[in-house]
């Protein structure tokens, strides 16, 4: 299998019950299959020395906006978002395999994020009310008349919805 990143040929690293596959004398990026990253993403969680700083060539370019195909699924092109609601690290998933690539160092930024999953959940819990705190504020002094005022406007746009039509998609049948 070759590194999305650069071509390189990735090389097997065994931790525990987990084989990632480690772009070692290349970019340094490392490839998790599915499930594997949320075993090592946390602080607390063991990770081997080799895999928070890869053997890089630093003469190999990366271009870090390059769409990447992924290494597992012929031409399959990974989407690339960012890790957490920080929105400070952006990394590269499969939509079909759902493995992701993490460029040199960005495992162990992952790891320095959050301490726990708790802090995890929290700072998501703060993103979200910092983004619609607001309007469900507004929304929650809404009086009983005015939500299902609300609610009877949804229900006359949902036969506007392709998905309102398709057998199986309610209760009383497509056609």
């Amino acid at each position: 299998m070759n590194c999305p990143a650069c071509g390189h040929q990735l090389s097997a690293h065994q931790m525990g019950d987990i084989t990632i596959d480690v772009c070692r004398g290349g970019c340094g990026g490392l490839w998790f299959d599915n499930f594997e990253l949320k075993k090592v993403d946390e602080a607390f969680e063991p990770a081997d020395e080799g895999l928070l700083d890869v053997d890089f060539d630093s003469q190999v370019a990366v271009d870090h906006q390059a769409r990447r195909n992924c290494p597992k699924c012929d031409g399959i092109v990974m989407m690339r978002h960012h890790f957490s609601v920080r929105r400070e690290i952006e990394v590269d998933s499969c939509p079909s395999c759902a493995g992701y690539f993490l460029d040199r160092g960005e495992l162990a930024a992952i790891r320095e994020q959050f301490a726990s999953e708790g802090a995890r959940r929290e700072a998501a819990r703060e993103t979200f009310d910092e983004l619609f705190g607001d309007a469900m504020d507004a929304e929650s002094g809404a009086t009983d008349e005015q939500v299902q005022q609300a609610r009877g406007f949804a229900r006359m746009f949902r036969v506007l919805l392709p998905s309102f039509w398709l057998k199986g998609k309610q209760p009383w049948g497509a056609y």
